[in-house]
């Protein structure tokens, strides 16, 4: 069996008091009254207050909020019917590289007036900007690979001797 619960000084709780029909119905209109006044002002759509305007008017004008969607619609059968199909343009088939020998690629470097402009200024002790200088040091190291495929030996013993003889090939002698 359940025991009624206790006051805080020991004593059982008071009973609570019920509420007549009068008193029931009295919060009933006031709960009724406040739901009445929930939600904008009447007529707030069509003269919409902005915050600029309670802060003593900005100046700029918000957007209308009565305006929507920009989206067409489309109206009438046409309307009705499956979309229309929209017709894709042509793309044109990428164009493959063409896959070169090691010779003729090596050929191709070595013929780059580009390569050679800049070797010829890095000889004479001028400075490169990042970007040359990146160019450069990738078409020479793709250089030694294509001769490493092709067996042509170059002597890793001297830098320097190794720099002028790859400088010498690249002249054509």
């Amino acid at each position: 069996m359940k025991q009624p619960a206790r006051a805080a000084n020991g004593k059982p709780a008071a009973k609570a008091k019920r509420k007549s029909r009068e008193e029931i119905n009295i919060e009933a209109r006031d709960r009724k009254r406040d739901k009445k006044h929930r939600g904008h002002a009447s007529g707030s759509r069509a003269n919409p207050e902005t915050k600029g305007s309670k802060n003593g008017g900005s100046g700029t004008t918000a957007k209308d909020p009565r305006i929507g969607s920009k989206k067409p619609i489309a109206l009438g059968a046409e309307g009705q019917t499956a979309p229309a199909k929209v017709k894709k343009a042509p793309t044109k088939p990428a164009v493959e590289k063409v896959r070169l020998t090691p010779e003729e690629e090596l050929a191709k470097l070595e013929n780059d007036p580009r390569l050679d402009n800049l070797l010829d200024r890095l000889e004479g002790g001028e400075t490169l900007s990042a970007e040359d200088q990146g160019w450069l040091d990738a078409a020479l190291d793709r250089i030694d690979e294509l001769m490493e495929q092709l067996g042509i030996a170059m002597d890793d013993d001297e830098d320097e001797q190794a720099e002028e003889d790859m400088y010498r090939l690249l002249k054509g002698n």
